[in-house]
């Protein structure tokens, strides 16, 4: 609750700026004696300055028009105290003076949210998740340029329109990366991270509505590619040359056998592999992604892809795969596929999404188990790799048929007895 403030607006001229008789004018907010001052960027004779009323004479040239914007002035100063009261906020003269210019949080602009939004999570959000916020701004940069004209844009002025605008600018605009043009699932994240950060501005209360209440982003489901049993099989023991490519095939078959992603198999080191409570060695590390622990059994396959590279250097701090950049290995394994006659655009994410489908949920794993293999923080994002295989599917329908069979025949002897 508001407690009763002293307040006051006068208009007084800075002669220890006085240039040429010149004398720059001021306006001085008092509240409960504590005093803000803010240049008015006009400047007047002394001698014409009347200071018991604190404006210009009338009578001279230019007295007049200066009054009048003079008596602007002081109506916008008392409007700005009276919407922060009936905003319940905190009124003090710097904070009628920053609402005045427009420097309050009520004027808080787009590209001040993001700035501030890309400042606060460096120490947050991981590298390459910025670097895609970074893009973002670019895209948002280039739409108040090239679209609106403009260098920046209050908060309180995007509405529905600027986000589905936005969103047809980048659906036809040129992409900023042009060997990746942006497709609808790339339109949607620039989206969905301008969203995040206006949900920042509402926390903030530099925002009174989101402006994406209606809006609803519309990601297309892609099948994600995963080898198959006969597919892996081919993988592993078809003739690779050059060396490259067989390094490039290790490295995604031990990730087929672990489930790691990239970052996390390029960054595994001696001291990630450990011996579990069964005696079995095991990886116990953390994804790089979200810092979720993960501690995984090593099945066979990838123990001894381990050990053909085991170098014996003992510091723990080595690399224990020799892991290719992300756009040379994707590249290679296409090459792979090509090779071996495997009919699938492979990436290396596609080894994740093997030893989810192929290796494990096939294979019996309860999904629950998967998810903790897999490092996820919700059951739900082990579902978008929960696939149903056909020849799991049939394996199971049998297993009901042999014991349903079961259970009439076993039915139909007790009837005879």
């Amino acid at each position: 609750m508001q407690t009763l403030k002293t307040f006051s607006i006068h208009f007084w001229l800075s002669t220890a700026k006085k240039k040429d008789d010149l004398a720059p004018i001021y306006a001085r907010i008092t509240v409960d004696g504590k005093r803000a001052e803010i240049s008015l960027k006009r400047s007047i004779s002394v001698t014409y300055w009347d200071t018991r009323s604190k404006r210009a004479n009338w009578r001279v040239p230019a007295g007049k028009a200066l009054n009048i914007y003079l008596d602007q002035v002081y109506a916008d100063l008392l409007a700005c105290h009276k919407q922060l009261l009936g905003e319940s906020k905190y009124v003090t003269a710097q904070a009628i003076k920053a609402r005045y210019l427009g420097e309050d949080e009520q004027h808080k602009t787009l590209l001040q949210l993001v700035s501030y939004h890309n400042k606060n999570m460096v120490s947050i959000l991981k590298p390459g998740t910025l670097k895609n916020y970074y893009t973002t701004e670019r895209y948002i940069k280039r739409y108040l340029t090239n679209k609106l004209k403009t260098n920046d844009i209050f908060l309180k002025q995007l509405s529905y329109k600027f986000i589905i605008d936005f969103e047809q600018f980048l659906r036809n605009g040129k992409s900023i990366n042009r060997s990746q043009p942006l497709r609808n699932n790339g339109v949607m994240k620039h989206l969905e991270r301008l969203k995040k950060m206006m949900n920042l501005a509402l926390q903030l209360e530099w925002v009174e509505k989101d402006p994406f209440v209606r809006f609803k982003l519309k990601f297309t489901k892609h099948q994600k590619e995963f080898l198959s049993q006969s597919e892996l099989e081919i993988l592993e023991t078809g003739n690779l040359f050059p060396e490259t490519l067989r390094k490039t095939r290790d490295v995604f078959i031990f990730s087929c056998y672990t489930g790691l992603s990239y970052i996390d198999v390029k960054l595994l080191c001696e001291k990630h592999i450990v011996r579990g409570i069964d005696g079995d060695y095991w990886i116990f590390t953390k994804r790089e992604k979200n810092d979720e622990p993960v501690k995984i059994p090593l099945l066979d396959k990838a123990l001894d892809i381990l050990k053909k590279y085991d170098h014996g250097s003992g510091n723990g701090e080595e690399e224990l795969l020799p892991v290719f950049s992300n756009q040379k290995i994707n590249k290679y394994l296409k090459e792979i596929a090509n090779i071996l006659g495997i009919q699938k655009k492979l990436s290396f994410h596609a080894a994740r999404h093997t030893f989810a489908t192929t290796v494990t949920l096939s294979n019996g794993v309860p999904i629950e188990t998967v998810s903790k293999l897999l490092g996820h923080s919700k059951l739900s994002t082990t579902q978008i790799y929960a696939r149903v295989l056909e020849q799991k599917v049939s394996t199971d329908m049998r297993s009901l048929r042999n014991k349903l069979e079961t259970e009439d025949r076993e039915h139909t002897r007790l009837h005879i007895k």
